[in-house]
């Protein structure tokens, strides 16, 4: 599971195996034994590749989540606070860029959105209306309240279902490639 995890990360993040070992203060052939199941990591490498990798040390001894998640709005749970109430949509963890928009669909698809580099989630929050929304092949149906995370690193697709509908989208990239900038128009 290490292996994996710290191999997928680097990828995300455009690292060579001797890159990420300069940054983690390791011996490439540690790394390369790590990455391959061979090796037995102590602690403190652990937290050193975590900590080059612009993670928490737990994503890389966990079961990474599942590709899609979604979350109705009428099964909830809100927390109480002094003063406010809060729902935890998602956590996004690592570095990189996280852009927020506010996307109003009318009508039918167009053609459907290009995938975003390699890694990429969107997160998707419906304020109002019915939409259907995600990668081409398991678009899933989400109402105002539902929530839904997917990979955006696919071709992907907003339509909505009721005339007009209101989205709050929450776009995650792991890192930012050299002279791809913002998203831009949808």
């Amino acid at each position: 599971m290490v292996a994996r995890n710290v191999r997928i990360l680097r990828d995300q993040r455009g690292l060579s195996l001797a890159e990420l070992a300069r940054q983690a203060g390791l011996a490439k052939q540690t790394l390369s034994k790590l990455e391959q199941g061979a090796g037995n990591p102590t602690v403190e490498t652990l937290f050193s590749i975590a900590t080059a990798l612009g993670v928490p040390v737990t994503r890389l001894v966990s079961e990474r989540e599942q590709v899609m998640t979604v979350q109705r709005g009428d099964e909830v749970v809100w927390k109480r606070h002094t003063g406010y109430e809060s729902r935890t949509l998602d956590h996004v963890y690592g570095s990189g860029v996280i852009e927020n928009y506010l996307v109003r669909i009318t009508g039918r698809p167009g053609a459907p959105s290009e995938p975003h580099p390699p890694g990429t989630l969107e997160h998707v929050y419906v304020i109002s209306g019915r939409v259907r929304v995600g990668p081409v092949d398991s678009p899933v149906e989400l109402a105002e309240g539902d929530f839904a995370r997917y990979p955006g690193d696919s071709p992907h697709t907003y339509e909505s279902l009721d005339g007009e509908s209101l989205l709050h989208l929450v776009v995650s990239v792991p890192r930012v490639q050299p002279g791809t900038g913002g998203m831009g128009a949808r």
